[in-house]
């Protein structure tokens, strides 16, 4: 059944290999981002008696960037899959978390060292997975379906 999504996983239907390969290393990458992000909230609770490692701000990044983990991870699945709208998210999520974790750097004393190290990390591999989906690739893959 066509249900008007491109095929992006093969080269038949019109798919790119290339724009497949894209995909396979988003949700690799934003695998990594989830892993990243589930092990530093685990630091957070094992740090949780330490006012010097883990403050509110601490807690209140690390379960956002949790959840926003889960949504770009499930995104890049869905559209390795040819979900449009997961495409759009996935494009949107990781390029506005790009920013924030930015900002989150570049704050002065809000969050400690360690967190800023971990969040430069996340950024790497969410920089990584902005360059991808946002390649001519990709966006081909989605643009022939119309």
């Amino acid at each position: 059944m066509d249900t008007g999504s491109p095929d992006i996983r093969t080269s038949a239907g019109g798919g790119s290999p290339r724009a497949a390969a894209a995909f396979r290393r988003a949700k690799l990458l934003t695998g990594c981002y989830l892993a990243v992000s589930v092990a530093t909230l685990a630091a957070i609770v094992l740090l949780r008696d330490d006012a010097g490692a883990v403050n509110d701000a601490v807690w209140v990044r690390g379960c956002i960037v949790v959840a926003s983990a889960v949504v770009t991870f499930l995104c890049a699945v869905r559209a390795a899959r040819g979900d449009r709208g997961a495409y759009r998210r996935l494009r949107a999520v990781s390029a506005v978390m790009v920013v924030a974790i930015a900002v989150i750097i570049a704050l002065p004393g809000t969050f400690p060292v360690w967190m800023k190290i971990d969040q430069g990390v996340c950024g790497a591999l969410l920089l990584a997975v902005v360059l991808l989906v946002n390649s001519r690739h990709a966006r081909t893959a989605f643009a022939a379906a119309r």
